[in-house]
């Protein structure tokens, strides 16, 4: 009773208390965003499934499955777990027992040769000795250092879960974004072969025009061609970009590029409605914010652990042993038993245990300043891509209308030239012109939806604080493997509309 009163009621070193982080009351860029209404029809896990693109659909649920980072996290993660059982294991006794056989020869061995060569044997004889030790020994938790192990590596454990989950959202979001870009390059390989078609015609009228004799130099033809194979040339180079990014696709499937090959589509319309997470529940949605503030109450109980070097360290030994000549000594009467007690007190080491508390603390409040850094950083990423999507959002909005503008006046120019009123250099400066607007729409699209990943990235994707598995369940099931699905609906979403593309059709086509 006294020994579990003990066990019970002592543990040195600070209870942990989460720190504050700096937590602003609202988003600077949340201008034009309002609470939006829970839609429990939405797959809160998936956080890809609003961009309602099968081909998305059907690649992001393969990283969790095949892609080796996540692999590699996971693997850590199942050895944090292994740690904890590592660090309950020394609350125990422990008991070892073993089985011992001994011959031994006793007197001495002589010979003598006389006259008739006869050796004579003096008093040699032989025993064998059975012997059978069980021991135990008991390491008492008088002062909570094992406990606080214990604490540290289950605090490390929900640490490594976090960190699984954060490994992927981030392959998630990385496959999201080669994606995007694989379809912007669909997108311009369309655009330039669309331009080279034009330019096809542009050069068939150039030299309609030589051959009738009209006011068209050879430099003009030249010009001509040159402006139809630089945009062949760049048709060709996009055809290398595309490839790496299905490549890099493949990469994050965990599957070898040959055997990934998707469709072309171009990049039509605009981004979804994305929620984002107000400030104060920021905290909870990013697992990487998770992970860090776990890893500060590993190292608050590595204090705890630190400080029992102060005080003795109990423990219980008892050994008994069977002791016989036959093979199966076990019986009281051949038995020999101890049982004892012993406490150790550390009475002078240099002034170690008070530097290796000292250190303790300190790796404690790097933990705490890399938690508030971890926070800030969460909102300097959300207000970034915010601010990234307004203002890209009103960039395509004018690059739409340069694309009209311009589309307009290489029609005005090339009817001109035709009726011989200007010079053929205005044609092409104007084309070249069109060509610039129409690509520099494409990157604006593009950018739009890249930032709109980077926004559900940097607002936890479908995490949430309830996936990290708490301390009882890594204390008790050690077969807990963590889930993917989220368990609350964000609580903002974006209202601005993004315009499609000035070529694009109303619907786009079907996904491949």
């Amino acid at each position: 009773m006294v020994i579990a009163a003990l066990l019970a009621g002592c543990t040195v070193g600070p209870n942990y208390f989460r720190e504050a982080a700096p937590t602003p009351t609202q988003y600077k860029e949340l201008k034009g965003w309002k609470i939006a209404n829970p839609r429990d029809d939405v797959d809160r896990g998936d956080w890809w499934k609003v961009y309602r693109d099968h081909a998305l659909d059907t690649l992001l649920p393969q990283v969790e499955i095949s892609n080796q980072t996540v692999a590699a996290s996971a693997a850590a993660y199942e050895e944090a777990k292994a740690v904890i059982r590592e660090a309950q294991a020394t609350l125990f006794p422990t008991a070892t027992a073993g089985y011992g056989v001994t011959r031994t020869r006793t007197g001495a061995l002589a010979g003598t040769t006389g006259g008739s060569g006869v050796g004579f044997g003096l008093g040699t004889r032989y025993t064998t000795q059975y012997s059978a030790p069980i021991s135990g020994a008991w390491d008492l938790d008088v002062w909570g250092q094992i406990r606080r192990q214990i604490e540290s590596n289950t605090a490390a454990a929900q640490a490594s879960s976090a960190d699984l989950d954060n490994a992927k959202l981030s392959a998630q979001a990385q496959l999201a974004t080669a994606y995007f870009n694989l379809r912007a390059a669909d997108s311009l390989a369309d655009l330039l072969t669309r331009t080279v078609a034009q330019y096809k015609k542009t050069l068939g009228i150039v030299q309609n025009q030589f051959n009738a004799g009209f006011a068209v130099t050879s430099g003009d033809v030249a010009t001509a061609k040159a402006q139809l194979e630089t945009a062949q040339a760049q048709l060709i180079n996009v055809g290398v970009q595309r490839a790496q990014f299905e490549h890099a696709i493949a990469l994050l499937i965990g599957r070898p590029p040959s055997e990934l090959t998707i469709a072309p589509r171009n990049l039509f319309g605009g981004i979804p409605k994305i929620p984002v997470a107000l400030p104060s529940t920021l905290l909870e949605r990013r697992p990487d914010i998770a992970a860090s503030e776990r890893t500060m109450q590993q190292q608050n109980a590595l204090i705890g652990v630190a400080e029992a070097a102060y005080f003795p360290d109990v423990s219980l030994s008892s050994v008994i042993q069977y002791l016989g000549p036959i093979p199966l000594p076990f019986s009281a009467a051949r038995s020999i038993g101890s049982i004892g007690a012993a406490g150790t007190q550390t009475l002078f080491n240099g002034g170690l245990t008070s530097a290796q508390v000292d250190a303790a603390r300190a790796v404690y409040w790097e933990s705490v300043a890399n938690y508030r850094q971890t926070v800030l950083t969460a909102f300097q990423q959300v207000e970034d891509e915010l601010a990234a999507i307004r203002l890209y959002s009103q960039e395509l909005r004018v690059a739409q209308q340069a694309v009209r503008d311009q589309s307009t006046a290489v029609s005005v120019f090339l009817n001109q030239f035709q009726a011989g009123t200007i010079a053929f250099t205005t044609v092409v400066t104007a084309e070249l012109t069109l060509l610039a607007d129409q690509e520099s729409e494409l990157t604006i699209r593009q950018n739009l939806f890249l930032a709109s990943v980077a926004l559900i990235e940097a607002v936890g994707g479908g995490w949430d604080t309830t996936l990290v598995p708490d301390q009882f369940q890594l204390q008790t099931d050690f077969s807990l493997t963590p889930k993917l699905e989220s368990a609350t609906p964000l609580a903002v979403e974006l209202l601005p509309k993004i315009p499609t593309p000035s070529n694009a059709s109303s619907a786009p086509p079907p996904t491949q």
